[in-house]
């Protein structure tokens, strides 16, 4: 039984939307995440998947992705991200597929672990940081906050989190969200979101604090899924 990452798949079955925008590395992107997820897991096996799924503006739209999404190879947990408009509630969506769960404010077991985890939101900087996202920003760290206390209401010890958002800014400062982390003695944070070469250097990469940071959008793993554990 192993653990599994990748975000952004930015999957567009039933819209025109293609990603090749950022790059010629985007080009078949679908197929070469799909070829990777056949390859590495297994039936038994655990894909955390970090946000930015389809570009469907409605769940209807979103539907034939998440279909072929839930006939890959093992359990799937899921997070919002920022372009995921076809996202209603985690009641409904945890209604749709046995071996696909919607993560906000819950958690979810992996073995030893606590998977927890929400959408995060960009953190305080000099280019665009306004009221409305300070609201946004608090208001998801209170949501990331509900699904760590209740793991640890639930005995865990071991907690890992998924998000989709940068737990800082570009400058790697500290956030409302590095410091929960670090106060839930969190062991992994994985989240996706940045594109491009430039971008890849604004997220935090490594332990700091006691926790360690992955990064794991698509175009930064090459489309190829990232093993977490064994």
């Amino acid at each position: 039984m192993s653990l599994y990452a990748i975000g952004d798949l930015h999957f567009s079955t039933s819209v025109n939307k293609p990603m090749n925008v950022f790059g010629n590395n985007w080009d078949n992107h679908e197929e070469k995440i799909i070829d990777s997820w056949k390859l590495k897991v297994k039936p038994e096996d655990t894909v955390l998947v970090l946000g930015d799924t389809s570009w469907g503006i409605n769940l209807e739209e979103a539907k034939s992705d998440l279909d072929i999404i839930s006939e890959l190879p093992g359990q799937k947990y899921f997070v919002k991200g920022n372009h995921d408009y076809w996202w209603t509630t985690v009641t409904n969506l945890n209604k749709l597929y046995d071996n696909c769960k919607f993560m906000q404010t819950n958690f979810y077991e992996y073995g030893e672990y606590a998977i927890c985890g929400g959408r995060g939101w960009i953190c305080p900087n000099d280019v665009k940081f306004d009221s409305k996202d300070e609201q946004i920003y608090k208001r998801e760290e209170n949501r990331i906050r509900i699904s760590l206390e209740a793991a640890r209401k639930s005995g865990y010890e071991k907690i890992m989190v998924v998000t989709h958002y940068p737990p800082t800014n570009d400058k790697l400062e500290e956030s409302i969200f590095t410091r929960l982390y670090e106060e839930y003695k969190v062991e992994k944070v994985i989240y996706g979101h940045l594109h491009g070469r430039e971008s890849f250097k604004m997220g935090l990469k490594g332990i700091r604090n006691g926790v360690e940071y992955i990064l794991a959008s698509c175009d930064y793993l090459d489309f190829d899924l990232i093993k977490i554990l064994d």
